[in-house]
């Protein structure tokens, strides 16, 4: 059966072609997300849902989402989205975060040189039949120096564009290495320096804990005198009813906003300051960047739900489509192995570690872990998934390892989890063969090879002679059909590992039975 995707939101009617071209059901619905309760209402029929910035997927909303798979938003805010709801639920949201970059970053430039001449009031002055020639003296960004808060994708083009008007630019961003600021040509400096340097200040970060305020009261007042400052990124990144007191003792000579602390924004402290310039996030309002977010988001879409490939997710590790295939019989070995080790731990776990050889090391392998922690936490949560897995881990304490060897053994590649609960060590390693299936290689440091089947039984003894004939007595007896019977032992009398693959689950009394026979130390039934 065909996916079907919902737009609820007004895209690019591009968008919806490209998932009929894909085969993919849509319906183009543009009003709805404004309409809550119908909105509510419909979402439960649809994988997918694709917005921009009306719809308000709550989690009310996404509580009804039954068979929601994936949210895409078109662009890059998802603020209109309840990410946390939408990942306990397991339906990954995507963004487009790079559709709208160009846009936003010659806003800035706009935006700059529209405050470095007053172009908007001297419109409005000349418009109004009045021919102020002296009243509006500008200042030439030439030879100025561009304080670029955020040198990322948004930041980094910004800062090219200023380069082309020959300003010098300076960034400070933590995440800029030496080296791709000598790539990009711009000096990288602590933000003190950037606001005692910086004749213009342009801000690309997103809003966080730590950027909340960055162009705070304090920060301003380390600020050059006559500093103009623009913002494109997110309201709630200036402090600003400190601003409107700069402009208007002239600290700062001006400054230009797209975006608010509260939007929309109807009224505001900066409304009427001096030298202000204010527009309505328009960012990402150009013909070309709303088609490149439409489009993408609704290729985005298309490859996750028809092919598993992941990108550009917020809660969710990226897969390529080109990986997908590849990676997808590891996945399912990642999500066996934590099955399994899942259904045997019956204490608190402490940690997870997981160790990838051969091949599979250069692997996606936070994917496949996310797999491997999913199938760990399900036994006891069942609706966690791949995508809600690890942060349902973090919520509980549980802290995740991931180690990556070269081939070691006779295995061209296999994973190994380590369960690490309050009392013990509990590891289980397996492999993809060629023929694309998993199998389990290795159970407690007991080398076996096994499949997993939809019904196990796992059972851990003394290896005795004539342990299997009356195990095989007792589930004959008892009607039971055995598929398949795999055996690992440690050494001659030690500890001994039966996996037998059973037609139907276990009755509790057959399973009792099993449980009394001489030297068995555990028995339990596995479901796949």
């Amino acid at each position: 059966m065909a996916p079907r995707v919902l737009i609820s939101d007004k895209l690019s009617t591009a968008a919806v072609q490209i998932f009929k071209d894909r085969g993919i059901e849509v319906d183009y619905e543009p009003d709805l997300g404004a309409d809550k309760e119908a909105f509510a209402a419909r979402i439960g029929d649809y994988d997918g849902l694709a917005v921009r910035s009306a719809s308000k997927v709550t989690e009310k909303v996404i509580a009804g989402a039954d068979k929601l798979k994936v949210i895409g938003r078109a662009g890059i805010g998802v603020d209109n989205i309840d990410v946390p709801a939408a990942t306990k639920r397991g339906v990954i949201v995507m963004n487009t975060p790079f559709g709208n970059s160009i846009t936003t970053a010659e806003h800035a430039i706009a935006l700059m040189l529209s405050l470095a001449r007053q172009i908007p009031s001297a419109d409005v002055s000349t418009q109004a039949g009045k021919w102020e020639k002296n009243r509006f003296m500008g200042v030439e960004v030439t030879a100025k120096v561009l304080g670029v808060i955020g040198c990322g994708n948004i930041g980094s083009i910004a800062a090219d564009r200023a380069q082309g008007l020959r300003m010098k630019v300076i960034a400070y961003d933590p995440f800029l290495s030496e080296e791709r600021a000598t790539d990009l040509g711009v000096e990288k400096v602590d933000l003190d320096e950037l606001l005692r340097r910086a004749d213009f200040i342009t801000l690309h970060v997103p809003l966080t804990d730590k950027t909340r305020n960055i162009l705070s009261r304090e920060a301003l007042a380390k600020t050059k005198k006559g500093v103009r400052i623009v913002n494109c990124a997110r309201g709630g990144l200036v402090d600003e009813e400190a601003l409107r007191e700069s402009l208007e003792s002239g600290h700062v000579a001006g400054a230009a906003f797209d975006v608010f602390a509260v939007e929309p924004a109807k009224e505001n402290v900066l409304f009427g300051a001096p030298n202000v310039i204010c527009t309505p996030h328009l960012g990402a309002a150009t013909t070309e960047a709303q088609e490149n977010v439409a489009l993408q988001v609704a290729e985005q879409m298309a490859d996750y739900l028809l092919t598993g490939a992941v990108t550009n997710a917020l809660n969710m590790p990226s897969i390529s489509a080109e990986e997908a295939p590849r990676l997808k019989p590891f996945v399912s070995l990642a999500e066996q192995l934590g099955s399994f080790a899942g259904q045997l731990t019956e204490t608190g776990i402490k940690g997870l570690r997981l160790e990838y050889a051969g091949e599979v090391a250069e692997m996606n392998t936070k994917a496949l872990s996310s797999a491997a922690i999913a199938g760990v936490l399900r036994p006891l949560l069942e609706d966690v998934n791949m995508v809600s897995a690890p942060a349902v881990a973090r919520e509980r304490g549980i802290q995740i390892e991931e180690v990556r060897r070269e081939q070691q053994g006779a295995y061209e590649n296999y994973v190994r989890l380590t369960v690490q609960t309050e009392r013990q060590e509990r590891s289980v390693a397996g492999t993809v063969f060629s023929d694309g299936r998993p199998r389990l290689i290795q159970i407690k440091g007991i080398n076996m090879e096994a499949e997993l089947a939809p019904h196990m039984l796992y059972i851990t003894n003394e290896d005795t002679p004539g342990f299997i004939g009356a195990l095989g007595m007792v589930l004959g007896n008892s009607g039971v059909n055995i598929a398949t019977f795999n055996l690992g032992r440690q050494n001659r009398g030690g500890d001994a590992i039966a996996l037998v693959e059973i037609d139907e689950p276990l009755q509790p009394d057959v399973l009792a039975a099993v449980e009394k026979l001489p030297h068995v130390k555990q028995a339990k039934v596995l479901a796949f």
